[in-house]
């Protein structure tokens, strides 16, 4: 065991720990999961319903916080220090020695936190607009900051020798702010297996770093197995042994929020059966109902709250989500810019367009305090939320989330800086009333939101307009065109623009975002990718698997994808769709000037591995835009297939 403990804890850990740390190493011992309704499985999960505190809340802020700050080197120092060659690695050389010598487990002490307040930052944050906070539990780097029985090199025993996770939430609690933790925990074991190693070339080469010293076990692992490489463990030990450490912590400190950062922990017993406990645990304290959220990045159906880091939502998701982001760096980095207010404002705005919220990383210096600009962007921030934070909390998304010609076809993590303007405009409802927020001020004081248009059919009718910030009348007309606004000379917002509107049966007008044409090379190949096309469907979207985008999640064979191409001369072409079908054969069509060619998808093995789908030839009579659309070829037969991109190129 990690440490001394009472014969009665002992006993109950011999049910929880790993069989290698109980005192019979061949048993398989249960998990122990809180009484309730909810079980271990996917189809169990389904029951839950994500709790409108969360759903109202819409912005939170984090605390990525922890030893890993006390270098100022940014984010994986505890991986990079061990990584020769790496950046992190030759920062530890130079301000603190060789890791066989130096580790890890010495820049531990190093943070004290010395100018560390909680109760004055939660009131800056609160001030700022956050309706929850999230506290590190721990990161990677396997060092806890709650008070653990379990485990010695908590934040308690050493470094600040504080509760870092009990003295925020006290914090949170003063603010009347929700609470919750994130658990990075689940990758540690793998993650922190460069810690083992040793240099392969210069002086030092073979001479193991701290890690692979038994006497640190505890802090950097034991040994994996050959092939457990994986973001999460295939070790049965290791994902016990994290099933009892975050149970202490949930059932220590009854988070209102737990976030692990990864997909379901181990997709497996120990991951559902963390998710089940939580919830039965929250249902007895708060009368049969959970009213926690769990978070992780996997899809939810409704299960939990998934997850995007850095990255959004392309269209509106009928489930409540989140995205994880930073103003700079998850950890502390003296290198690197913090982003300006319009950029989170912007970002939390579309989300919550697309019925999302936003957890916002505020990064902390290693003494606990913040930066002067970071303080500054908090009372920007403040200010803005004061005047348009009506049409933000307490929203929910309207029947489409927006308009514009920013679009952001991908969604998903990793993808999260895009330059709107004030054409770019998002919506949100409380109750019969519509916001618009346009992400800028217009430059010429108008403002025209197209989606209001006056319709043929005499729905649509807007009564009332006025603007958030503005006390005085705003002068507005609505036409087929769009609902046309008059602004004031003086700008409310340097980064939004925000209107209140009323009305009788509003509803989108459609509209017709035309995307600019494709232009072919000097040889007049034309090539069409994934993040140039115009996606049409509910389920379809672009992704990133490796270095390149796709077109996927085509499961709906209503769903289709097209581009606007500008052919410089007329002639023959040959048109070629790059596929992958991991099983089975399928049909993919494509109209091209009046022509549908259709082609054959066949099994690639794989959603990665790619195979041309030679679609035919087409004649174009004339020079000029042409719309090029694709669709499944048959209808009752369509096999979903991942779309890397389309090539028409001239038949000489």
């Amino acid at each position: 065991m990690r440490s001394v403990l009472t014969f009665s804890a002992i006993l109950l850990l011999l049910v929880q720990v790993p069989p290698s740390r109980a005192a019979d190493e061949g048993a398989a011992a249960p998990l122990l999961i809180a009484e309730g309704q909810f079980k271990p499985t996917m189809e169990s999960l389904k029951q839950y319903k994500c709790p409108d505190w969360f759903r109202d809340a819409k912005f939170g802020i984090w605390a990525h916080w922890g030893p890993q700050a006390v270098p100022m080197d940014g984010d994986w120092y505890a991986r990079g220090m061990y990584e020769q060659g790496s950046g992190h690695y030759k920062y530890h050389i130079e301000h603190y020695g060789h890791p066989s010598k130096f580790g890890y487990k010495d820049i531990i002490p190093l943070w004290k936190a010395e100018k560390w307040d909680p109760d004055r930052l939660m009131a800056l944050y609160k001030k700022a607009g956050a309706k929850y906070f999230v506290s590190m539990g721990s990161h990677h780097d396997n060092f806890f900051l709650w008070d653990s029985k379990l485990h010695p090199w908590n934040a308690v025993n050493m470094g600040p020798k504080r509760d870092v996770v009990g003295d925020w939430q006290k914090a949170a609690k003063k603010q009347g702010l929700r609470f919750g933790v994130s658990e990075h925990l689940a990758a540690s074991f793998t993650w922190f297996q460069s810690s083992h190693r040793s240099d392969k070339s210069g002086p030092l080469a073979g001479i193991p770093y701290d890690g692979a010293d038994p006497k640190y076990e505890d802090l950097y692992h034991f040994p994996a197995e050959p092939g457990d490489t994986g973001w999460n463990s295939k070790n049965p030990r290791v994902q016990k042994q994290w099933y009892g450490e975050i149970k202490e912590l949930v059932d220590n400190y009854h988070p209102d929020l737990l976030y692990s950062d990864s997909p379901v922990p181990f997709s497996n017993e120990a991951g559902l059966s963390m998710i089940a406990h939580l919830y039965n645990s929250s249902a007895a304290s708060n009368g049969g109902v959970a009213a926690v959220v769990y978070n992780c990045k996997q899809k939810s159906e409704g299960r939990w709250v998934e997850d995007l880091e850095r990255g959004v939502m392309a269209k509106i998701d009928p489930n409540p989500w989140q995205t994880d982001t930073s103003i700079g760096d998850w950890f502390y980095n003296r290198n690197w810019k913090f982003r300006p207010v319009s950029w989170v404002i912007h970002m939390l705005v579309d989300n919550v367009s697309k019925n999302g919220n936003l957890l916002l990383n505020v990064v902390q210096r290693p003494d606990g305090s913040l930066d002067p600009e970071v303080e500054y962007m908090l009372k920007q921030l403040a200010d803005w939320n004061a005047i348009h934070g009506e049409a933000i909390y307490g929203s929910r998304p309207w029947l489409v989330y927006g308009e514009g010609p920013v679009r952001n076809n991908r969604g998903g993590n990793f993808n999260e800086d895009f330059k709107y303007t004030a054409k770019d405009i998002r919506f949100t409802t409380r109750g019969s009333t519509l916001y618009a927020i346009a992400l800028g001020w217009p430059s010429d004081n108008t403002l025209v939101v197209r989606s209001l248009a006056r319709l043929a059919d005499g729905s649509n009718v807007v009564s009332s307009v006025s603007l958030l910030g503005h006390e005085g009348k705003v002068e507005w007309m609505q036409t087929s065109e769009g609902l046309v606004i008059e602004l004031p000379e003086k700008k409310i917002s340097e980064f939004t623009c925000g209107l209140k509107i009323t009305g009788n049966q509003l509803k989108p007008a459609p509209i017709v975002e035309k995307s600019a044409a494709i232009r072919p090379d000097c040889g007049g190949a034309i090539k069409l990718d994934a993040d140039s096309a115009d996606l049409h469907g509910d389920q379809i979207k672009v992704e990133q698997r490796g270095p390149l985008s796709n077109i996927g999640f085509w499961d709906n064979a209503n769903d289709w994808v097209s581009w606007n191409v500008e052919f410089a001369k007329p002639g023959t072409y040959r048109v070629t769709a790059h596929c992958a079908l991991p099983d089975g054969r399928t049909q993919l069509a494509a109209d091209i000037a009046g022509k549908t060619l259709v082609g054959s998808v066949v099994a690639t093995g794989n959603w990665d591995v790619y195979k041309p789908v030679d679609l035919g030839k087409v004649k174009i009579a004339k020079a000029g835009v042409v719309k090029v659309s694709l669709h499944p070829g048959q209808s009752d037969a369509w096999l979903a297939i991942n779309l890397r991109d389309v090539k028409i190129v001239p038949i000489k």
